[in-house]
C-alpha cells in the first residue's frame, strides 16, 4: 500500500501580483481575482473528488477507505479556509465603509 502525499498550499509569493511589490491599478485587482477564482475552482474539484470517493466507499467499489477519508478531510479544511478568507474580506469591507473620508 503506497501513501500519496498531501500537496501543500502554494506559498503566497507564488500568487500573481504578490511578489513583494505593491500592485497598481487593475493589475492587482485582476491578480487577486484570478487567485480567488483558482482557489474556488480547486475547492470545487476537491469536493467533487470527495463526493465521488464517498459514493465508491458506500457502494463497496473502493478498495481503500482511507483515500475517501483523506479526500473528505482535505475538502473540509479547504472549505473552512475559504469561509475564513470570505469572513475576513467582509470584515475588511465593513471597516473601510466605517472610515471617515
Amino acid at each position: 500500500m503506497s501513501i500519496t502525499p498531501i500537496s501543500a498550499i502554494p506559498s503566497i509569493a507564488s500568487l500573481t501580483g504578490v511578489q513583494g511589490t505593491q500592485p497598481t491599478g487593475a493589475t492587482g485587482a485582476t491578480g487577486f481575482a484570478n487567485a480567488m477564482s483558482g482557489a474556488v475552482d480547486n475547492l470545487q474539484q476537491l469536493q467533487s473528488t470527495s463526493d465521488t470517493l464517498a459514493i465508491q466507499a458506500v457502494t463497496g467499489s473502493l478498495d481503500d477507505i482511507h483515500t475517501a477519508t483523506i479526500a473528505a478531510s482535505r475538502a473540509e479544511v479547504t472549505l473552512e479556509l475559504a469561509a475564513a478568507v470570505r469572513n475576513k474580506g467582509v470584515d475588511a469591507f465593513n471597516e473601510i465603509m466605517r472610515m471617515q473620508a
